[in-house]
């Protein structure tokens, strides 16, 4: 069976040994892996803004009714994070397509060094990351959000989406290089689905009560979603950007050391 051309590139990147051509050969696959597989796509740009649409209209009073202007400022931030975290995990996909094809082995056996087989996902991820977050926004803006923070709300929004969805990338990607099956993916979208929730997603802290109120307040994603939402709801300011600044390179620390634990066990 004849190799296709990436693959051919990719072994030659590989062989040169330079770990910068080596992740961008494979980034530029897993985005041609998009083009061609779009179905495994799509669901990221679709589920944001079903949910921006479903939240906003079932939730859209609760946040109302304690002074914010529009629902889509407390929510276009939330759905934002969500679309970049499942797009992101979507590079798992492909790694496991890989493992299942062969072509993960091929990797495995080059001249290249493990850090890359983490990096490569993870710059992959944050391309696949923006045109979520992109679409939301301008679903957002046709629904009339506020950004009184200016050019900065961007900014922060943009932070805590990529940021976000280095971690769930890089967790999913710890989590395949152990199980080796997509239930590593699944079970990442799952993480990532309860640890949101389990936040201030979809009310404020001063609306909740019981033992929802209590986890929502260690809760490190409940910093994250502060950091995106400053600049709909105020001016962006360093006391509400330091706290999801903090959990989001703590987190992706943390994930990091995960995937890259996960691609050692292959050398053993």
């Amino acid at each position: 069976m004849s190799s296709s051309p990436i693959s051919s590139s990719i072994e030659t990147g590989l062989h040169a040994a330079q770990p910068m051509d080596v992740i961008k050969v494979l980034v530029q696959r897993s985005m041609m892996r998009v083009r061609r597989m779009p179905s495994a796509f799509i669901p990221s740009l679709i589920m944001p803004v079903f949910q921006l649409i479903a939240f906003s209209g079932a939730f859209g009073f609760a946040v109302t009714s304690l002074g914010i202007k529009n629902a889509l400022d407390w929510y276009v931030p939330l759905n934002a994070i969500q679309g970049a975290s499942f797009g992101a995990v979507g590079v798992s996909f492909g790694l496991i397509n890989d493992m299942q094809t062969g072509f993960f082995d091929r990797i495995l056996l080059a001249p290249t060094r493990r850090w890359v087989m983490v990096a490569a996902p993870l710059a992959a991820a944050i391309v696949r990351c923006i045109v979520p977050v992109a679409f939301v926004i301008i679903v957002g803006f046709l629904g009339g959000m506020n950004t009184p923070g200016g050019l900065l709300t961007l900014v922060c929004l943009a932070i805590s989406a990529i940021g976000i969805g280095l971690v769930s990338c890089a967790f999913a990607l710890g989590l395949t290089f152990r199980l080796q099956n997509l239930g590593a993916a699944t079970l990442t979208q799952f993480g990532i689905f309860f640890t949101i929730f389990l936040s201030t997603s979809q009310v404020p802290i001063s609306a909740m009560t019981g033992w929802l109120r209590s986890v929502a307040r260690i809760n490190p994603m409940t910093n994250v979603l502060r950091l995106a939402r400053q600049g709909f709801l105020g001016d962006v300011t360093w006391e509400g950007s330091w706290g999801g600044l903090l959990a989001i390179a703590v987190l992706v620390l943390l994930s990091c050391w995960y995937a890259m634990t996960g691609i050692k066990k292959f050398d053993q």
